[in-house]
């Protein structure tokens, strides 16, 4: 997986997550447009053990394709009625209320 940190306000950590299959690409529906090519979603390559890690830490988190979203499922932190698909692409937003 792809990882993107960003640094909000108050020190909160902004996480993207996402396939690393699908990185630099575009997607886009009639309501939605999806840039993985933008900065925001460039980031460094982690295992799913690391991934997992700054998922507990992070404030808020993007999720974008099948793995990083199966790996949100799995921890719990996203629900299936919160995925919405762009171009048949599983993208989904979560903030947590603990950090």
């Amino acid at each position: 997986m792809i990882v993107k940190k960003h640094v909000a306000e108050g020190g909160r950590l902004i996480l993207c997550v996402c396939d690393e299959d699908i990185i630099g690409k575009n997607f886009q529906t009639d309501d939605f447009k999806l840039d993985l090519s933008s900065d925001f979603y460039k980031g460094d390559k982690k295992t799913e053990h690391e991934t997992i890690k700054l998922i507990e830490a992070a404030y808020m988190i993007n999720l974008v394709g099948d793995k990083s979203v199966e790996l949100g499922l799995k921890l719990r932190v996203i629900s299936k009625q919160d995925i919405i698909k762009i171009d048949n692409i599983p993208y989904v937003q979560a903030v947590s209320m603990e950090s």
